[in-house]
């Protein structure tokens, strides 16, 4: 993305997030991406003709997560302060900010479309905002209404910080695509595990052993796979429920970042110096 770095050269871009594609009748509609610097400015650009069409600055700090709600009408962004904005994706306005995870900086934020109904809370779409201390909040809303409701708050016990790490694993939580009403949570904790939790149990209902604390996390959206990156420079692809892992070594350094293509036949992980797209088999 070279035209986006031209565009904004004095800033960092710390995270970055599709828009939800259109459904439409005729053609292809413009892509659009957002995209989150440092200086806690948000910049909404158009792929097709390469060029910033929004800025906004909903945040006073590096802004370190982005996403779009699932119709592309808004999108949520979370700061290194912990304060999570909600701002128009068309008029660049924000209409709420939540200050819950305040003084911990978000590590991860996204939103799936309500697949039931019986969560006792209105509206159409779930989201989840995780930050470092190992805390995630699950909201129900409907923008259309300005309405934003807390469902369920969830925080994860850990040992005090090993001595001469430089820095704790990071909080990670995903909903799971094949369960819903149930999130993936990795972090630095009690043990070395991903944990399934059930919004409708309100209990974690599966732990899954890993070798490593986790760097990065996706769940497949077309199979039960679950792909983990670790800082010892390991992929590993795990088919769920307890499934034979499969590891790959394939990365010069720590796995921070993989995510599965919306088919579920692709996986893209990044490391330091090397991004690496992954070609899915059957069986």
């Amino acid at each position: 993305l070279h035209w986006v770095c031209a565009l904004v050269p004095l800033q960092s871009c710390q995270c970055l997030a599709w828009k939800p594609h259109p459904v439409v009748s005729r053609g292809a509609e413009s892509q659009h991406v957002v995209a989150g610097y440092s200086d806690g400015t948000i910049r909404v650009f158009s792929v097709s003709r390469t060029e910033m069409e929004l800025k906004m600055h909903p945040h006073a700090v590096a802004v370190t997560a982005i996403a779009y709600s699932t119709d592309g009408e808004m999108i949520l962004s979370g700061a290194k302060d912990g304060l999570v904005a909600v701002s128009s994706s068309h008029t660049g306005m924000t209409i709420r900010v939540l200050a819950d995870h305040k003084g911990s900086p978000i590590t991860v934020l996204q939103c799936t479309r309500k697949q039931y109904r019986d969560f006792g809370v209105e509206g159409g779409e779930l989201w989840l905002a995780t930050s470092s201390d190992r805390r995630v909040s699950i909201w129900a809303s409907n923008w259309v209404k300005n309405t934003c409701e807390l469902l369920d708050w969830l925080s994860f016990p850990a040992p005090a910080g090993p001595e001469g790490l430089g820095s704790l694993p990071p909080s990670l939580a995903a909903f799971c695509p094949w369960e819903p009403g149930t999130l993936v949570y990795v972090g630095f904790g009690m043990q070395k595990e991903a944990l399934f939790y059930s919004l409708h149990k309100k209990q974690v209902v599966e732990r899954v052993p890993l070798p490593y604390f986790a760097t990065a996390l996706s769940l497949s959206p077309a199979a039960r796979f679950m792909a983990v990156g670790f800082s010892e420079r390991l992929l590993r692809l795990l088919p769920c429920p307890a499934g034979a892992p499969q590891d790959y070594a394939g990365h010069d350094d720590a796995v921070h970042c993989c995510s599965f293509a919306p088919s579920g036949r692709r996986l893209l992980t990044a490391s330091y110096s090397a991004v690496l797209l992954w070609e899915l088999t059957r069986g």
